[in-house]
């Protein structure tokens, strides 16, 4: 569900006191837990440490991002891969052909 018209954009207030008499180009990364506070027009242009739950994540903002949240530019969620049985087959596969390459390198020398 969106936020009301009324309320206006929620942008977290300390966020927009550490980006205040700040030029984009002079200033480093700028670290938040702020995810759900969503990208004002003053904030282009600056470097955002957007923090995922583990680490902060370097987020560039620009003019495309205007009215987004932080949080959608820092993933909370690493794919690792799928598994299975076919997987495994291919991992194995993957494998043998490394070894079988090193042997033929290692016989042609």
């Amino acid at each position: 569900m969106t936020r009301s018209l009324k309320k206006g954009p929620y942008v977290d207030a300390k966020l927009l006191k550490k980006i205040e008499g700040k030029k984009p180009s002079e200033s480093s990364v700028i670290k938040t837990w702020a995810r759900a506070s969503q990208i004002s027009p003053e904030m282009v242009g600056f470097t955002f440490g957007v923090h995922n739950g583990k680490k902060h994540i370097e987020v560039f903002v620009t003019e495309d991002m205007v009215g987004h949240r932080l949080g959608e530019f820092s993933p909370t969620k690493t794919f690792h891969r799928h598994g299975g049985k076919l997987m495994k087959e291919l991992e194995q596969k993957k494998r043998e052909a490394e070894i079988s390459a090193a042997k033929a390198a290692k016989s042609a020398k």
